[in-house]
Protein backbone atom coordinates (compact mmCIF):
# COMPACT_ATOMS: atom_id res chain seq x y z
CA UNK A 1 0.00 0.00 0.00
CA UNK A 2 2.92 2.35 0.70
CA UNK A 3 3.87 1.82 -3.07
CA UNK A 4 1.11 3.01 -4.23
CA UNK A 5 0.78 5.98 -2.41
CA UNK A 6 4.14 7.18 -2.61
CA UNK A 7 3.85 6.44 -7.07
CA UNK A 8 0.22 8.63 -6.45
CA UNK A 9 2.09 11.47 -4.05
CA UNK A 10 4.82 11.18 -7.04
CA UNK A 11 2.36 11.83 -9.86
CA UNK A 12 0.65 14.54 -8.58
CA UNK A 13 4.09 16.17 -7.65
CA UNK A 14 5.31 16.20 -11.30
CA UNK A 15 1.85 17.44 -12.77
CA UNK A 16 1.99 20.43 -10.37
CA UNK A 17 5.60 20.96 -10.76
CA UNK A 18 5.29 21.07 -14.60
CA UNK A 19 1.86 22.97 -14.63
CA UNK A 20 3.91 25.59 -13.01
CA UNK A 21 6.53 25.48 -15.43
CA UNK A 22 4.43 26.21 -18.10
CA UNK A 23 2.75 28.64 -17.01
CA UNK A 24 5.65 30.77 -16.18
CA UNK A 25 7.23 30.13 -19.16
CA UNK A 26 3.94 31.85 -21.13
CA UNK A 27 4.14 34.59 -18.76
CA UNK A 28 7.88 35.57 -18.72
CA UNK A 29 7.23 35.67 -22.69
CA UNK A 30 7.68 39.63 -24.53
CA UNK A 31 6.01 38.28 -27.55
CA UNK A 32 2.73 36.62 -25.36
CA UNK A 33 -0.43 38.69 -26.34
CA UNK A 34 -1.97 37.51 -23.22
CA UNK A 35 0.93 39.19 -21.15
CA UNK A 36 1.48 43.08 -20.14
CA UNK A 37 5.52 42.28 -19.24
CA UNK A 38 7.73 43.33 -21.57
CA UNK A 39 10.55 43.70 -19.19
CA UNK A 40 12.71 41.55 -21.49
CA UNK A 41 12.60 44.27 -24.83
CA UNK A 42 14.69 46.61 -26.16
CA UNK A 43 13.72 49.72 -27.37
CA UNK A 44 14.11 52.94 -28.28
CA UNK A 45 10.61 53.89 -28.60
CA UNK A 46 10.69 55.19 -24.62
CA UNK A 47 13.15 57.94 -26.08
CA UNK A 48 11.69 61.59 -26.62
CA UNK A 49 13.01 65.12 -26.54
CA UNK A 50 11.62 67.93 -24.98
CA UNK A 51 12.90 71.23 -24.22
CA UNK A 52 16.01 70.51 -25.65
CA UNK A 53 16.59 67.75 -23.19
CA UNK A 54 16.41 63.64 -24.53
CA UNK A 55 13.66 61.75 -22.31
CA UNK A 56 13.86 58.41 -21.47
CA UNK A 57 10.82 56.94 -19.99
CA UNK A 58 11.00 53.58 -17.94
CA UNK A 59 8.25 51.97 -15.74
CA UNK A 60 9.13 50.19 -12.48
CA UNK A 61 6.78 47.25 -11.54
CA UNK A 62 7.80 44.05 -10.67
CA UNK A 63 11.38 44.99 -12.67
CA UNK A 64 12.40 47.61 -14.69
CA UNK A 65 10.99 48.04 -18.88
CA UNK A 66 12.01 47.91 -20.77
CA UNK A 67 15.51 46.36 -19.67
CA UNK A 68 17.16 48.35 -22.27
CA UNK A 69 17.18 51.54 -24.12
CA UNK A 70 19.22 52.49 -27.16
CA UNK A 71 19.56 56.61 -26.73
CA UNK A 72 21.65 59.46 -28.57
CA UNK A 73 24.82 60.84 -26.83
CA UNK A 74 26.02 64.13 -26.49
CA UNK A 75 22.58 65.53 -24.67
CA UNK A 76 21.37 66.28 -21.55
CA UNK A 77 19.03 63.47 -20.66
CA UNK A 78 15.98 63.23 -18.46
CA UNK A 79 15.56 59.60 -17.27
CA UNK A 80 11.77 59.60 -16.21
CA UNK A 81 10.46 56.64 -13.56
CA UNK A 82 7.14 55.96 -13.80
CA UNK A 83 5.47 53.71 -10.65
CA UNK A 84 2.03 52.70 -10.80
CA UNK A 85 1.19 50.71 -6.95
CA UNK A 86 4.71 49.72 -7.39
CA UNK A 87 5.68 47.99 -3.64
CA UNK A 88 8.26 45.65 -4.69
CA UNK A 89 12.20 46.10 -4.44
CA UNK A 90 12.01 47.95 -8.27
CA UNK A 91 10.68 51.15 -6.26
CA UNK A 92 14.32 51.32 -4.77
CA UNK A 93 16.17 52.86 -7.47
CA UNK A 94 19.99 52.86 -7.67
CA UNK A 95 22.16 54.01 -10.50
CA UNK A 96 25.96 53.50 -8.85
CA UNK A 97 27.50 56.14 -11.87
CA UNK A 98 25.17 58.83 -10.89
CA UNK A 99 25.56 57.72 -7.51
CA UNK A 100 21.70 58.02 -7.35
CA UNK A 101 20.08 56.32 -4.85
CA UNK A 102 15.98 57.05 -3.93
CA UNK A 103 13.37 55.05 -2.57
CA UNK A 104 10.14 55.75 -5.91
CA UNK A 105 6.82 56.92 -4.74
CA UNK A 106 4.37 53.45 -5.31
CA UNK A 107 2.61 55.82 -7.70
CA UNK A 108 4.06 58.81 -9.49
CA UNK A 109 6.77 60.17 -11.75
CA UNK A 110 10.27 60.66 -10.52
CA UNK A 111 12.67 62.70 -12.98
CA UNK A 112 16.30 62.07 -12.80
CA UNK A 113 18.67 64.86 -14.05
CA UNK A 114 21.47 62.87 -16.47
CA UNK A 115 24.12 65.02 -17.50
CA UNK A 116 25.13 63.85 -21.79
CA UNK A 117 27.32 60.92 -21.93
CA UNK A 118 29.85 59.93 -24.63
CA UNK A 119 28.99 57.92 -27.05
CA UNK A 120 29.93 53.84 -26.63
CA UNK A 121 28.79 54.44 -22.92
CA UNK A 122 25.78 52.71 -20.69
CA UNK A 123 23.77 53.88 -17.69
CA UNK A 124 22.76 50.97 -15.70
CA UNK A 125 20.42 51.39 -12.70
CA UNK A 126 19.26 48.39 -10.09
CA UNK A 127 16.82 47.71 -7.49
CA UNK A 128 18.44 47.71 -3.97
CA UNK A 129 18.36 44.27 -4.01
CA UNK A 130 19.99 43.53 -7.23
CA UNK A 131 17.34 41.67 -8.81
CA UNK A 132 16.00 43.74 -11.86
CA UNK A 133 18.02 46.29 -13.47
CA UNK A 134 17.88 48.39 -16.35
CA UNK A 135 20.46 50.17 -18.62
CA UNK A 136 20.66 52.94 -20.87
CA UNK A 137 23.03 52.59 -24.27
CA UNK A 138 24.05 55.85 -25.76
CA UNK A 139 25.28 55.92 -29.11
Amino acid sequence: MTTKTTAISIAIATVLIGGAIMLTGENSNPNNTGSTDNSNSQSSDNVSMADGKQVITIRAKGGYSPEATIAKSGLPTIIKIETQGTFDCSSALIIPSLGYRSNLPPSGETIIDVPSQKEGSTLKGLCSMGMYNFQIRFN
